[in-house]
């Protein structure tokens, strides 16, 4: 498993996927739509398989002495190594902010416990959609990035919409009590993006393996 990753991050990994990972550290700036950090970490997925379609790297991968399956798990386990990456990075930031920038995000949603619920549930859609949509071919990332990012930018957008309503206004808050009515939100995103990620790699495996390079 390791090898596999290692062989992605050194050799299939477009540069901008780690430049994007390091965006984690938007929500340290004042006024900005921190959901924005999400879409960042899709567009370097994007970036990363685009590149690899041009240099062939699912036909180099292929021809390794691993089983296709092998393939979609090495692809998965990049993608998922690089957005829990971007969340660690943001997260000391995020607690930072606090004291930092006390009048909160005039722009959008706080980066607290609702926003890192709610990232996961964005990337969770966008990693099911990507994946299955792209080993139909093993090639047509553009296609892939097309569908996965209308529904991710949808529920950002209404993330960041929701927070400006009174009703919703403790989605905003960094209160300790707060906080805590947010834990939910983060348990089911993040029960979503473990589901999604399993999901997304039974259906890849199948789908690729009926694939003629």
């Amino acid at each position: 498993m390791l090898n596999l990753l290692y062989k992605e991050l050194r050799l299939a990994a477009h540069p901008t996927l780690f430049i994007f990972a390091l965006l984690g550290v938007l929500v340290i700036v004042p006024a900005y739509p921190y959901g924005m950090v999400f879409m960042f970490g899709c567009l370097g997925v994007f970036n990363t398989f685009f590149y690899g379609r041009e240099t062939n790297d699912i036909f180099y991968s292929a021809l390794l002495p691993i089983p296709k399956r092998d393939v979609v798990k090495g692809k998965l386990l990049m993608i998922v190594s690089v957005q829990l990456a971007q969340m660690l990075i943001s997260l000391p930031l995020a607690f930072w902010r606090v004291s930092l920038l006390p009048q909160g995000n005039p722009a959008g949603i706080e980066a607290n416990v609702a926003y890192y619920g709610f990232g996961f549930v964005i990337y969770a859609i966008f990693n099911f959609l990507f994946l299955t949509s792209f080993f139909k071919s093993g090639y047509k990332a553009g296609n892939a990035f097309l569908l996965a990012s209308i529904p991710a930018v949808l529920v950002l957008a209404a993330m960041e919409v929701l927070v400006h309503f009174p009703a919703f206004a403790w989605l905003d808050s960094v209160a300790p009590a707060d906080l805590v009515r947010q834990l939910p939100i983060l348990v089911i995103g993040v029960v979503v993006y473990i589901a999604a990620l399993l999901a997304a790699y039974r259906i890849s495996v199948r789908r690729f393996q009926r694939v003629d390079l």
